[in-house]
């Protein structure tokens, strides 16, 4: 039976992770398996804790949103540390990609029965970040933009504060000439984001990259080209179904490494929470993984 290293941030989402995981810690004790609590300081600290975890032979549950999810994919890829997701957070982006049910009973069946498989990890290289790794995608314009105004949001919550920062960036953005190298080919890009997609959700279930498959070795490229304001909107409205990449303003290449530069300033983000300033690179680590899904 699987012995469990379950790593919570107390402080992230108020007590929705305790919550999410006490409804699934019953149910995998029940079957016999063996389950520790850790509770981490920040996602630095989960991250520790997970290696700590897998070093002990331990299979590590990743419980809370995106942020935790890719702090602890990071910290675990390239080690064969099984990882499990307890989704509890605003978006959970990576679980809905992978297919994860938000029934707990159903979901400690995937945790106790299921075989971890292999999945990719996007390792970014910047000014800022040497080499992270994170799950999800790296994206950089306004959607990084709009995940700040979100992330700082203090009344809305869920989906609603991502609409909402979304809003807020798109009224006051100024699009940007972007130079996207995509496996050693170059793309010239005025517009709004480019999206590199290891997931094809993100931004709280927003279909960006409908075609992105996590297992796949490849990273799918997508370029919003600019737009009256209007059409943008409409076009962040079809992100529900992923409609949107038959839009001639969107182009969506795909490639195993990805540098984003532009010709100001410009954020990106990756899995909600890591954030900085182009240029970055994003190099995809194919099976780096290993995720019960």
């Amino acid at each position: 039976m699987r012995q469990f290293t379950a790593v919570v941030n107390p402080t992230a989402g108020g007590s929705a992770g305790a919550a999410a995981l006490l409804r699934v810690a019953r149910l995998l004790r029940e079957a016999g398996a063996e389950l520790e609590t850790e509770y981490s300081r920040s996602l630095a600290h989960a991250g520790e804790l997970a290696r700590r975890a897998g070093e002990r032979g331990r299979a590590v549950l990743a419980v809370g949103g995106d942020g935790i999810a890719g702090r602890i994919g990071g910290a675990l890829s390239g080690t064969g540390t099984p990882l499990g997701l307890v989704p509890a957070g605003r978006g959970n982006d990576f679980a809905r990609a992978l297919g994860l049910p938000a029934d707990p009973a159903a979901l400690a069946r995937v945790l106790l029965g299921h075989e971890p498989r292999p999945v990719d990890t996007i390792e970014v290289e910047s000014a800022v970040h040497d080499r992270t790794v994170v799950l999800g995608s790296v994206y950089a314009g306004v959607d990084a933009l709009a995940n700040r105004h979100a992330n700082s949001a203090r009344l809305l919550r869920g989906t609603a504060s991502y609409y909402a920062g979304a809003l807020r960036a798109v009224t006051t953005w100024r699009a940007a000439r972007y130079r996207v190298t995509v496996d050693g080919r170059v793309y010239e890009h005025r517009g709004y984001t480019v999206v590199a997609a290891n997931s094809g959700y993100y931004g709280s279930g927003r279909l960006i990259a409908p075609d992105a498959r996590v297992d796949d070795g490849l990273l799918e490229v997508v370029m919003i080209a600019e737009a009256p304001r209007l059409l943008f909107f409409a076009l962040m409205n079809e992100l529900k179904s992923g409609s949107h990449v038959r839009r001639p303003q969107v182009r969506v290449v795909r490639g195993s490494e990805i540098r984003v530069e532009a010709d100001r300033e410009v954020p990106y983000g990756a899995d909600g929470e890591v954030e900085a300033a182009l240029p970055v690179t994003a190099r995809v680590l194919p099976g780096a993984l290993r995720v019960l899904y």
